[in-house]
């Protein structure tokens, strides 16, 4: 966030101008002037887009009006249009964000891979719902993505179909620099996320090979290939190649959720012998349960039905009780309450816990253990990014990447300059400024 020059407009439409969005340092890479502004009421407050200054006005209007009647999740969110075929201008609701640029000065550099796999995997998510339905971004560059708290958002929508000077060069595919027709589809838009990621990850769209993490040198290489029948397939394909990594490297409770729990059933100590097996060799597994439920003490055979209820979950969970003659009666007895009586056969009961843990703890309810089906994306899905990807896939695209502590520091300082903002006194209105251009 800048403060206004002076040959910033003090109003565009009903809105008045507080603050820039981008640094003076950024202009010559960003395709349209972004504004902080608020309503006269002083109610609300948006990001406000005017055309650059030397620009086609009613090409870029065209492309705003296309984005304001889009839906795609991840793209900004164009509520209003306005202004004139001279000087027209869109607005978005306000939400804190940095340009990517600026999440790279806040943090005080490149960002970790990990960071950059999971942003270009919600910028991929973004894409693979764009051409999905028909529609290639053409305009994607280091400026044109927004980090917010709720995950990024792709501005400039169109910037290259609108020939805007502006988009950095190492965005745009070698196609779209030499005018082709049809340039301007999904591949033109996996090329300039193949720039994007890689600025993320050094600082600039066209690194050497050595600069990059080893871990994304084919990635992106792939993608920033001249050849359009080189790069990846599809945004989708992308996406699955930046989550794999992130989900053979998550911790237990997310790869729990992340892949079939099925594996996990024989980390089990006592209940998998216990359920599906006859009680002889169990009885090592299960040293009291079914060590008292296999002998021969008769007097210990009512209390049979009640041992295995502290391990009843397995039964519950649609498992049969086996060929075990003896534990049949205990399959259906499992739900049985009157554990109580069951003397000796008490202490079974403690080694319940040790299968529901073994079993991905948190987890467990999540339904069978032999049968479970990948559990897809964590719960939580139907959020902004989640435009009806495959289950199979490994990332949580549902949650936002975690931002570095740096940013999420600038983007609260950002909310809380504009908290403290007064309204100027307006003194020309947009269109009497470009006038003057």
């Amino acid at each position: 966030m800048e403060r206004l020059r002076h040959d910033d407009p003090s109003q565009i439409g009903p809105y008045v101008t507080l603050a820039r969005l981008d640094a003076d340092s950024a202009e010559r890479t960003v395709p349209e002037r972004r504004y902080l502004a608020r309503g006269g009421d002083g109610e609300r407050t948006v990001l406000v887009c005017v055309p650059p200054v030397g620009a086609d006005p009613s090409r870029w209007a065209v492309e705003a009006e296309r984005a304001r009647r889009l839906s795609v999740p991840g793209f900004l969110p164009v509520a209003e249009v306005g202004g004139s075929a001279g000087f027209p201008w869109y607005a978005a609701p306000y939400t804190p964000a940095l340009p990517l640029p600026a999440v790279l000065a806040a943090y005080g550099g490149p960002l970790p891979e990990d960071t950059v796999r999971r942003l270009g995997a919600a910028l991929a998510q973004g894409l693979a719902a764009a051409h999905a339905q028909g529609v290639a971004h053409a305009g994607l560059s280091p400026a044109a993505v927004l980090v917010t708290p709720g995950g990024p958002l792709l501005t400039c929508f169109g910037a290259a179909r609108a020939g805007l000077a502006g988009p950095d060069p190492g965005c745009l595919a070698p196609e779209q620099a030499w005018g082709e027709a049809e340039a301007s589809g999904p591949a033109g838009d996996l090329f300039a996320l193949g720039a994007v990621l890689a600025y993320a990850a050094t600082g600039h769209t066209v690194p050497e090979q050595s600069e990059l993490p080893p871990g994304l040198r084919r990635l992106v290489g792939a993608c920033l290939a001249r050849d359009p029948a080189d790069r990846p397939g599809s945004a989708q394909e992308l996406l699955r190649e930046l989550a794999e990594p992130t989900a053979k490297a998550a911790p237990s409770g997310q790869a729990a959720l992340a892949r079939p729990l099925a594996p996990a059933g024989p980390a089990a100590p006592a209940g998998p012998a216990a359920w599906g097996r006859p009680a002889g060799p169990a009885g090592p597994l299960a040293p009291a349960g079914p060590a008292a439920l296999g002998g021969p003490a008769g007097p210990l055979a009512p209390a049979g039905p009640a041992g295995p209820a502290a391990p009843a979950g397995p039964a519950a969970w649609g498992r049969p009780a086996g060929p075990a003659g003896p534990l049949a009666p205990a399959g259906p007895a499992a739900p049985a309450a009157p554990a109580g009586p069951a003397g000796p056969a008490a202490p079974a009961g403690p080694a319940a816990p040790a299968g529901p843990a073994a079993l991905g703890g948190p987890a467990a309810p999540a339904g069978p253990v032999a049968p479970a089906a990948p559990a897809g994306p964590v719960p939580g899905g139907g959020s902004a990014w989640d435009p009806r990807l495959p289950a199979a896939t490994a990332l949580d695209h549902a949650a936002p990447p975690p931002l570095p502590g740096r940013v999420v520091a600038a983007l609260a300082a950002q909310s809380a300059a504009l908290l403290a903002a007064e309204l100027p006194v307006p003194q020309q209105t947009f269109a009497a400024t470009e006038k003057v251009h």
